[in-house]
């Protein structure tokens, strides 16, 4: 025995040093994971994507991105706010997590989540924000949450089960709290820290400081504002939720929003009423009211991101100031993309390119090289396995997707994924959106429309068509890559599981008779 550990056996026989401590000292460092993740925040408007609009300076989340990793074709499953949640959080497709829609979703919070996995072997664990899952969290030490879509101003919230009051906008208030829970942490463990924002989600109304940030500009506007439609799908023409058509009276803040009181509504009132006379003096009509509407939109969502890009400003700067930052974990991302007037569209839930791709930012500087650019097909069904991955915690074998960590080292797999299963069902509220599936690749989408009285089926190529304005289905060039696209989804739907139609409550609303099922057209 070498006399180091000779001394050591000592030490130990003679009770000054506990196994279990010497154990644990020995071990690598886990590192610490903060997860910031916002409603409806769009690669548009985060000027590291180099959107060619250049609509927001984002300087916090462009630091994440330099100083570490951006992913530039992360998409999600099922385009919409509660899915995407449910399988961050499991780690699974919609039809297996059983969290399809927003209408009548309830979270099953008993299954498996990597919260709770990560608080099996050590980590302490906080959610703080937006939950919208309407089940209470689980797998957490403490959470803080919005109840449903909650509110911008003076928010209610639930802490721990009890409800709890608060005066302040509410992505400052979700940082506070943030902040808070990381200064009162236990420091003995590492931590996973869930800070989910409100913001951009509809209404888009700003912090008070934000209002009137970009000088009443007249912002660029994508190619396909005017979008007519032509030779789509009935789907794509049959929509609500059009800038010329969906736009309410607090999308375009003619209404106050909620909870404001006298000292915040002054200022409210101060840069709106102005500008709402304007409008109802000049009377704007047909594309001049779609523009005004566009406008009014781009100042209010993009104030909104101002706000969450200023957030992620004070929680890396307090990760600089504790000395965490060497190894935590950082990751930014959305629960899915959003349509900025493309199309001439706001919200999201489409096989589309603005909705079904979502930012993702990662800073690790322990590992992760700055200034990566990853263009794989990777999605939010990764990120528990990611986080279980970079937490030594066993992975189990009933998710869906594959860690990220790989990727992050800049050792990808020879193996890695070239396709993406999709799946949307939520109708016909809101929104009109049929429900759909298909399968994405790097250039391709193929996509079937399939509910209530619709069977139809679009080919995008975004090669020739990035705007995606053109349907390629039935052209007879495109007929092998139909065919080869038809076996890959029908391959896709069988790894991922969902060769039945769903259940009716997959939808959200009462049945539909005559409605086509997704089985019921093959090529």
């Amino acid at each position: 025995m070498s006399h180091s550990r000779f001394v050591f056996l000592g030490v130990l026989l003679a009770g000054l040093v506990r196994l279990e401590d010497f154990c644990l000292a020995a071990e690598p460092q886990r590192p610490n994971i903060v997860f910031i993740f916002a409603d409806d925040l769009t690669c548009q408007a985060i000027s590291s994507y180099g959107e060619k609009r250049r609509l927001l300076q984002t300087p916090h989340m462009d630091r994440i991105a330099r100083e570490g990793m951006r992913f530039d074709r992360c998409l999600v499953t099922n385009s919409i706010c509660g899915p995407s949640r449910a399988t961050i959080l499991t780690g699974k497709y919609s039809h297996l997590n059983g969290f399809y829609n927003n209408s009548n979703g309830r979270f099953d919070g008993t299954q498996t989540t990597f919260p709770k996995l990560l608080r099996q072997v050590g980590y302490s664990t906080a959610l703080i924000g937006k939950w919208h899952l309407v089940s209470d969290p689980t797998g957490f030490d403490h959470w803080h949450i919005l109840p449903g879509q909650g509110v911008y101003y003076n928010p209610p919230m639930i802490r721990n089960g009890e409800k709890v009051d608060h005066t302040g906008y509410v992505t400052d208030l979700i940082t506070d709290l943030s902040l808070d829970w990381l200064k009162q942490r236990d420091r003995s463990k590492p931590f996973l820290l869930m800070c989910q924002h409100k913001a951009p989600h509809r209404e888009w109304a700003p912090a008070l400081r934000h209002l009137g940030w970009d000088g009443d500009r007249k912002h660029p506007e994508p190619e396909t504002l005017f979008d007519d439609f032509a030779g789509r799908s009935r789907a794509v023409l049959e929509h609500d939720m059009g800038l010329d058509r969906t736009f309410t009276d607090l999308d375009a803040k003619f209404r106050r929003p909620a909870n404001l009181n006298e000292l915040q509504l002054e200022s409210w009132n101060k840069y709106y009423a102005p500008r709402n006379a304007e409008f109802r003096e000049t009377a704007p009509t047909g594309k001049d009211l779609v523009r005004w509407r566009y406008n009014r939109y781009m100042h209010d969502y993009l104030a909104c991101v101002k706000g969450v890009d200023e957030s992620v400003g004070r929680l890396l700067e307090f990760l600089e100031t504790e000395g965490l930052a060497e190894n935590t974990l950082v990751v930014c991302s959305s629960d899915q993309g959003f349509f900025l007037g493309e199309h001439g569209w706001f919200d999201k839930r489409w096989i589309f390119e603005e909705s079904v791709r979502t930012p993702l930012l990662v800073r690790w500087p322990k590992v992760v090289k700055p200034g990566g650019v990853e263009n794989r097909i990777v999605s939010l069904m990764d990120f528990a396995e990611t986080f279980l991955d970079v937490a030594g915690a066993e992975i189990p074998p009933d998710m869906q997707g594959r860690s990220l960590l790989p990727l992050l080292k800049n050792q990808a797999p020879d193996d890695w994924r070239t396709s993406l299963y999709y799946h949307y069902y939520e109708f016909p509220v809101p929104h009109h959106v049929r429900p759909h599936y298909g399968v994405v690749t790097d250039r391709y989408k193929l996509v079937h429309y399939y509910k209530p009285d619709i069977d139809e089926w679009e080919l995008l190529d975004r090669e020739r068509d990035p705007l995606e304005v053109r349907n390629f289905y039935d052209d007879p060039a495109y007929a092998q890559t139909v065919a080869d696209l038809s076996d890959e989804l029908a391959r896709l739907r069988r790894e991922v599981k969902e060769t039945d139609p769903p259940p009716r409550s997959a939808y959200g609303n009462e049945r539909f008779e005559g409605e086509a099922t997704p089985e019921s057209k093959k090529r």
